[in-house]
């Protein structure tokens, strides 16, 4: 499915634009498609960085029960393989 584009003008130093065009290059894609992948990559990290966000304020509101922790590690540490 191909989506529409939009052209979307960035002002970027020199030495930013000489470094991206040597990683496409390297990567073998298009300076447009590698600033393509760095976007998604932002958005990708924005969206587990308010996932994080939610699960500790969930945790901050609701602390675990100390009993449970104790209980948990004591598993984990029975059934860790042997290295």
């Amino acid at each position: 499915m191909v989506m529409a584009r939009r052209e979307v003008l960035v002002q970027l130093d020199d030495e930013l634009v000489q470094r991206l065009d040597e990683v496409a290059k390297r990567t073998r894609v298009s300076r447009s498609e590698l600033l393509r992948r760095a976007a998604q990559a932002v958005i990708e990290a924005d969206k587990r960085a308010q996932a994080d966000a939610r699960l500790i304020e969930g945790y901050t509101k609701y602390p675990p029960d100390p009993l449970l922790l104790r209980s948990s590690e004591r598993l984990a540490a029975e059934s860790a393989p042997e290295w």
